[in-house]
């Protein structure tokens, strides 16, 4: 019955996302209390990733070195030049624009490979794309958003490779050993895990979307319509990879899924902490988007299974 009502919750996150928006805007301040306690949020999030995986999910990794190689790349390339350039064709101020490059330089979402379980995509690629843009996320995430933001918006490059490594790696790490050395132990509450990354992940969402009240109005028109063209361009520039490196069609829908689902949720603690709360909205508003039209593919893919067959 509890596995039920977990995987119910957790499918249907992006109604969540909604309502607990929704509720913020309108009654912010318990939410605007929240913030302090954003990068814990974050943290246990990776906690609970990192007891969920296994060291299965490496070993696929060492035996596709290669497509995970030009995933990896896909990711880290398409998407931040992608926000670099739409920043300048929307003219967004640098503030805004440094988030929205902030979050096409974050790896991939979490929720993508459930996401690909739906599409009829390739699961174990999923898993493994995930993985190694979050390992290598404190040094990609920062160079690249110095690189193609730096400029425009001054921040702490040493401060946000440190902090990434305490959000990210360390409770990753975390995780692994708490999987290795509880063993069957935990495997009675790895259900979990994923319901409460979710619930973190709308607490981050909400924060943002309280904090930004007085500016949603003014702003979430040019910003939303960045997040979407930069969400169906990551989605239709990693597709195009995947065919380009003659992928079959369950990687190249694996591949679509992973470039143009960021996690939004890190860029959103990021943006907050090093830029302010202007630039996390790009990173709060494209956790609605990505979610969004990754679920409508997903749907679309569900209903077309014999196609993930074909090379």
């Amino acid at each position: 019955m509890l596995g039920k009502i977990l995987s119910f919750y957790t499918r249907y996150f992006a109604v969540w996302v909604v309502l607990s928006g929704a509720a913020a805007y309108l009654y912010p301040s318990p939410f605007v209390g929240l913030k302090p306690y954003m990068d814990w949020f974050f943290a246990l999030t990776m906690f609970g990733i990192g007891a969920v995986l296994s060291p299965d999910d490496f070993k696929r990794i060492s035996q596709k070195p290669s497509i995970v190689l030009i995933g990896t790349c896909a990711q880290f390339v398409i998407m931040p030049f992608g926000a670099f350039a739409l920043g300048r064709i929307f003219h967004l101020p640098p503030e805004i624009a440094a988030g929205l490059v902030l979050t096409a330089a974050a790896p991939e979402a979490m929720s993508s490979g459930v996401i690909s379980y739906i599409a009829k995509a390739d699961v174990a690629y999923s898993v493994s794309l995930t993985v190694v843009s979050t390992l290598i996320c404190p040094v990609a995430t920062p160079v690249l958003t110095y690189l193609l933001a730096g400029k425009a918006a001054q921040f702490d490059f040493g401060a946000m490779v440190m902090g990434l490594l305490g959000m990210v790696i360390l409770p990753l790490f975390a995780g692994f050993g708490a999987r290795r050395y509880l063993g069957n132990r935990i495997e009675k509450v790895l259900e979990i895990f994923p319901a409460i990354s979710v619930t973190f992940i709308i607490f981050i969402c909400s924060v943002v979307i309280a904090l930004n009240r007085n500016y949603l109005v003014m702003m979430t028109g040019t910003i939303l319509a960045a997040d979407l063209i930069l969400n169906v361009y990551g989605m239709a520039g990693g597709y195009a990879a995947g065919a380009i490196f003659r992928m079959d069609i369950r990687q190249r829908r694996t591949l679509a899924i992973e470039v143009g689902m960021q996690n939004a949720g890190l860029g959103t603690v990021l943006a907050l902490k090093y830029f302010g709360e202007k630039a996390a909205m790009p990173s709060a508003i494209f956790v609605f988007v990505c979610i969004i039209t990754a679920s409508v593919m997903a749907a679309v893919w569900q209903r077309r299974p014999n196609e993930a067959t074909v090379e």
